[in-house]
């Protein structure tokens, strides 16, 4: 008689997988307020793990610590994003521990694009099996950008999916919630002609173009992880790995620091995905022109490596990369000196970039 058939056989071991949920607990734990997210109903089981239930569950109590921060009128923000071909970068490199801040980072720096506030985090891991010490690594990065961006990570799904991934695949999707007063909500409305335009540094190409990297580094370039970029004094691997910024604090800062009916901060953009070009027309109203200055911010070593390497046209560039400027801030002029010298002192560098001009809808880097 044929043997039967079991999870364990058909790929996926349910004992490993009790494992892997033991050791990510206290990854959460650390993140957590215990003022706003509620614990689990029940105590602790065998092995150390608790119940938490279907769901997490934040505190929205008028009375607690969320609403004595005057939030009078909230209004909550949801954003989700992942990390994208640079996963496959990780996994040539076989180094998991800084994927997870960057599933962070393109969430939360996008959710405070609206003056925002992050308040938790949800992660989705898919992997070709079960394995604990990666998924450990993977959710200890997720931990760490968590605890950057001031906010909880309440939870996760981890789905074991042989059939779908090839070994050494993997994916994640992160999802962020956030609550902002709704009188200082900041969408761009308030930008205005003679606006100044303020860039923030970006650590590197922080998740976006990486399949253009990929084909330049390794298949046109034919270079190794391990190979050294003598002018960017970093090896390969290590230098393409650097994670996203994430900008929570300076803006969230900056924000508590100008009275809302000063209208000082006009609008944020986040540099993902189509570089200052795209992302900083997304907030512009209907009568405004961004002018970029190149020259007035330095450009990061590896983005000239890159460009190099490939032979790639100074517009494509800025197109799909962020050259330096990971965050835009559009304020008033008076208030633009004194924004940089904060940011400055927060150890962000940042650099007034550009104007705001009238015309039709667009930015020009000159």
């Amino acid at each position: 008689m044929a043997e039967g058939w079991d999870y364990r056989k058909a790929g996926l071991d349910l004992d490993i997988y009790e494992q892997t949920l033991g050791r990510i607990a206290a990854l959460l734990h650390r993140t957590q307020d215990p003022f706003r997210v509620l614990p689990p109903p029940f105590p602790p089981r065998r092995g150390g793990k608790g119940s938490s239930g279907f769901a997490a569950l934040f505190d929205l109590d008028p009375n607690a610590w969320l609403f004595r921060r005057r939030y009078k009128h909230p209004v909550l923000v949801a954003c989700t994003d992942g990390v994208g071909s640079k996963l496959k970068l990780a996994t040539l490199c076989q180094r998991y521990d800084t994927v997870g801040i960057d599933l962070v980072a393109m969430s939360v720096n996008d959710l405070i694009c609206t003056g925002g506030e992050p308040l938790m985090f949800l992660d989705y891991l898919a992997l070709p099996k079960d394995d604990p010490d990666w998924t450990a690594t993977l959710i200890r990065g997720i931990s760490e950008g968590c605890q950057q961006a001031d906010c909880s990570l309440v939870g996760g799904e981890t789905a074991i999916l042989p059939d779908t991934y090839q070994p050494g695949d993997f994916d994640m999707a992160g999802f962020a919630v956030g609550v902002v007063e709704r009188d200082r909500i900041v969408d761009g409305r308030h930008i205005r002609p003679g606006d100044l335009i303020i860039g923030l540094a970006s650590t590197g190409p922080h998740s976006n173009g990486y399949t253009l990297i990929r084909k330049i580094v390794f298949e046109a370039a034919g270079l190794h992880i391990d190979d050294e970029v003598p002018e960017c004094g970093a090896r390969v691997g290590e230098l393409l790995l650097t994670p996203t910024r994430i900008y929570v604090r300076p803006i969230r800062r900056l924000i508590a620091h100008y009275p809302v009916k000063k209208r000082v901060l006009r609008g944020f953009a986040h540099i993902t995905g189509g570089g200052i070009i795209d992302n900083l027309a997304r907030i512009l109203p209907p009568t405004c022109r961004a002018i970029v200055h190149r020259g007035r911010w330095p450009l990061p070593a590896v983005f000239t490596w890159i460009q190099r390497l490939g032979n790639v046209p100074d517009a494509e560039m800025f197109r799909v990369f962020n050259m330096g400027i990971g965050f835009t801030i559009v304020c008033a002029p008076a208030f633009a000196n004194s924004i940089v010298s904060q940011l400055e002192k927060m150890s962000y560098p940042a650099w007034i970039i550009g104007e705001i001009q009238a015309g039709e809808v667009g930015v020009d880097i000159i």
